[in-house]
């Protein structure tokens, strides 16, 4: 387990705002946010975060369609 890379959360009261890359990505509340901050020190923060905030289908998507394989498609 790592530390987030251009992830960082707050608590504001009870919320919880999650920024990537300095700017505000998702506010989670009630139980959403109780799970969260239980879960957050037990697994992966940086893939727990993405999947929150949907930035986690990130980097070879571009590349996989240009493969000859897929160029059919």
């Amino acid at each position: 387990m790592g530390r987030p890379e251009g992830f960082e959360y707050e608590q504001v009261g009870d919320e919880v705002v999650i920024y990537h890359h300095g700017r505000r990505a998702t506010v989670l509340r009630g139980r959403r946010a109780r799970d969260f901050l239980a879960d957050v020190d037990a697994s992966d923060p940086q893939e727990l975060m993405a999947r929150l905030t949907g930035n986690y289908r990130r980097g070879n998507e571009r590349t996989a369609r240009q493969h000859p394989r897929n160029r059919a498609r």
